[in-house]
């Protein structure tokens, strides 16, 4: 009983700290919304209005991809896979992630909230390479390493098409796992 009282206390405590982030995002206090807030104040993205934008979330607002889509996502592993819709798709995949993994069940991990890499995909590339390699496009769609380490743009800017300033690169440290876990 005690360990359940514990629990219900601490869920408390989660629920009160969502309300707060809930007032800063004007959206439920879910990763992926906060993940899309976290990506238009980083990356100047207008987001869309609605959250069921069919085939991305918004648009760079300035720089070399101004005016173009992209679908932001945020995962709290790296796992080497990405949710692709076929019949909606962005300009661009900004994915966002936390620590690599390797480990194949999710037993006994927290799967915290943080950001170790950001990876920036061109969809025009992207898909054809998929199929070239014959994967099953969709949700979980896996995507072989080497193309998530020529899409990575932080902490190493492998990929070019998007070259973070230092301010950029300060605000995702906010998010790394050693503040967050400090």
């Amino acid at each position: 009983m005690i360990n359940l009282e514990h629990l219900a206390e601490l869920i408390k405590q989660r629920n009160a700290i969502a309300l707060q982030i809930t007032d800063i995002i004007g959206r439920p206090a879910q990763i992926g919304h906060i993940g899309e807030h976290i990506a238009a104040e980083i990356f100047g993205i207008e987001l869309a209005e609605s959250v069921v934008h069919k085939g991305s979330d918004g648009v760079f607002r300035s720089g070399p991809l101004a005016g173009r889509s992209v679908n932001i996502k945020w995962y709290a592993k790296k796992e080497n896979i990405l949710d692709i819709r076929e019949d909606a798709l962005p300009d661009y995949y900004l994915v966002m992630t936390g620590p690599q993994t390797e480990v194949m069940t999710s037993r006994g991990e927290a799967r915290l909230w943080c950001i170790e890499f950001v990876f920036l995909f061109d969809v025009q590339s992207l898909l054809p390479a998929l199929k070239a390699r014959g994967v099953q496009i969709g949700l979980a769609t896996s995507v072989a390493k080497e193309t998530w380490n020529r899409a990575k743009i932080y902490p190493a800017q492998n990929n070019k098409a998007l070259i973070l300033t230092g301010g950029q690169i300060l605000q995702l440290r906010l998010f790394g796992i050693r503040l967050l876990c400090a």
